[in-house]
């Protein structure tokens, strides 16, 4: 039975291919003729019904030609309008509303039509709040999910990503991943006209609500969300998805919104489609005010949404993958993965088993680069009546003072926080955890500085965006011999770094990444007047080296601690199990 349906629905796609360029336009204006003649006549205000010419007819394949055969005009028009108006904002009263999607109108595309607009989502759930073995069975399903139709394509998608999930793991992903893609992935012309209308903003869309939800209300401030509900069962007091849409069925939107404003009697004000989407142009036909967005018409446009511009600041977010997963970019990272471990492994014996400049040569030609910069001089070891040198970083990985114990080519001591113990094992220098007692972690640090050199990171925990964490003033009451360390690390496939995750497999997914980068640059030495023997207060002397590191770096200074980040990634403080 499933070999005819499929035999079927390839004959279909195959029909619609050869017919698609003369049918597709007929349709459309047999819709306008049957429902939307009032857009039609007003459509035609701004341009000729006879312009028909042959210069036209040669022109009917570019973006602006398309914009001209339909029903609505481009979003284009209604910025014209806000610009040329002035107005920070468009006023309204609480009852006008704006409505649109965002699997291809408030995000951009990225993902072909063919596997679905929203794959790299679906594989973030996938990947991130269930296994490794999901992930590889949704990339699989992109051998037949170019031969379905856009409603079979979503249900496949759903149940694959879905069936067996957590609930409590879509929880902490929808939290703690997928907003940092999302920012990412922001439509700039949307986004731009979404932020200057004060119209009560309602997203209608076909997609799970669990995955979008969470994003469009506590970042976007959306008043309501219409998606998708899947089915949950519960199992010994745990919380699944079966994968399968609940008794509503999976939203149709245009359907949706007629039911959703039926008992105020009144249309949305102003909504926005996608021009790819007949079912976008049926969505937004109930609107007073509709436009289109055509993703052929901003290919020539930067249409990413600067980070300064972001709805609130992206400091923390959790997961493994650097990327967005298109089915293309996953594949790709499935075949590397097994090289990438061979290669982690060969990385790690190097720098645990051979001297420094030995680690550093073959590291640079398997791949890792790193740029070192130093203001300091190596001065030699202590003496017997001095204590050592004080080197303090911002956080980026566990591997900073790996990286600079090589970079300086000497042996220093690291102080922790919480490490695990396969970090410790495979570390090429001597660490200790510190027992978050005050006193006892200053005399502890005291004592090691007194045999040699230090590293601390004051931060306490890692940070992946170009933000520091307030810095811990306990080490500026240790020493005057302070050297700040700026720190930078860049990867392109996956982090290093986690918050609800496996923290012993840090370094090796750090240095799986085909090309890894670590700066460092060793500042000058804390003149003794900015320090505490200086007359400095220990709070003073933490929020200079923050700043001078921020200033180096480029990056911004917060008051965010460990606490808060690990409550708002993991729901826990920071304890490593």
């Amino acid at each position: 039975m499933v070999l005819p349906e499929l035999l079927v629905i390839l004959a279909e796609w195959v029909l619609y291919r050869l017919l698609a360029n003369s049918c597709y336009r007929a349709a459309r204006k047999l819709r306008g003729y049957g429902f939307q003649l009032k857009n039609l006549l007003n459509l035609s205000k701004a341009q000729s019904p006879h312009n028909t010419s042959h210069h036209q007819q040669q022109q009917q394949n570019q973006p602006n030609q398309h914009l001209q055969d339909s029903l609505f005009p481009s979003i284009t028009k209604y910025q014209e309008f806000l610009d040329k108006s002035r107005a920070c904002s468009v006023s309204s009263d609480h009852l006008d509303t704006f409505v649109c999607d965002i699997d291809g109108v408030l995000l951009r595309q990225h993902s072909s039509k063919h596997f679905h607009t929203f794959f790299p989502y679906f594989m973030l759930v996938a990947f991130e709040g269930g296994s490794i073995i999901r992930a590889i069975l949704l990339l699989l399903s992109c051998s037949f999910l170019w031969a379905l139709q856009r409603e079979t394509k979503l249900k496949v998608l759903s149940f694959i990503t879905f069936s067996g999930l957590r609930v409590k793991d879509m929880d902490n992903v929808s939290r703690s991943v997928l907003p940092k893609f999302f920012l990412e992935n922001l439509n700039l012309q949307v986004y731009d006209i979404w932020t200057r209308t004060e119209y009560s903003k309602v997203v209608f869309t076909s997609l799970p609500q669990v995955i979008v939800e969470r994003f469009l209300r506590e970042h976007l401030n959306a008043d309501d969300v219409i998606g998708t509900k899947l089915q949950e069962i519960e199992v010994m007091g745990r919380r699944f998805y079966t994968g399968l849409a609940s008794g509503s069925g999976f939203v149709v939107k245009h359907k949706s919104a007629k039911d959703y404003f039926i008992h105020d009697k009144k249309k949305p004000t102003l909504g926005i489609g996608s021009f790819s989407s007949l079912h976008d142009h049926i969505f937004i036909s109930i609107c007073k005010e509709a436009y289109l967005w055509n993703e052929e018409e901003s290919m020539n446009k930067d249409n990413t949404l600067p980070r300064e511009r972001y709805p609130k600041p992206l400091i923390f977010h959790d997961g493994r993958l650097a990327f967005l997963p298109t089915p293309l970019a996953t594949l790709a990272m499935f075949i590397w993965l097994p090289i990438g471990f061979f290669l982690a492994v060969f990385r790690i014996s190097i720098g645990v088993l051979l001297p420094y400049h030995v680690a550093n040569f073959l590291a640079s030609l398997s791949g890792v680069r790193i740029t070192f910069k130093s203001h300091n001089l190596y001065n030699g070891p202590p003496e017997k009546s001095k204590s050592g040198v004080l080197y303090v970083c911002n956080h980026r990985t566990l591997l900073d003072p790996v990286f600079l114990t090589t970079s300086l080519g000497k042996p220093l001591t690291a102080v922790t926080y919480s490490l695990s113990k396969f970090s410790e094992l495979i570390a090429p220098l001597k660490t200790v955890s510190l027992k978050r007692d005050r006193k006892k972690d200053g005399e502890a640090m005291q004592r090691l500085l007194s045999k040699g050199d230090l590293v601390v990171c004051p931060e306490g925990t890692t940070c992946r965006e170009p933000y520091l964490l307030r810095f811990s003033p306990l080490f500026a009451e240790l020493t005057e011999d302070i050297v700040p360390v700026a720190v930078d690390a860049r990867v392109s496939m996956f982090y290093g770094t986690t918050a609800s995750g496996l923290k012993c497999l840090d370094p090796i997914f750090f240095l799986m990444n085909p090309r890894p980068v670590y700066c460092l640059e060793v500042l000058k030495k804390l003149p003794k007047e900015m320090t505490c023997a200086g007359g400095k207060s220990s709070f003073e002397v933490a929020n200079f080296i923050q700043g001078e590191l921020a200033r180096v770096l480029g990056f911004e200074c917060t008051n965010l601690t460990r606490k808060d980040k690990y409550l708002v990634l993991a729901g826990n403080e920071g304890i490593v199990r």
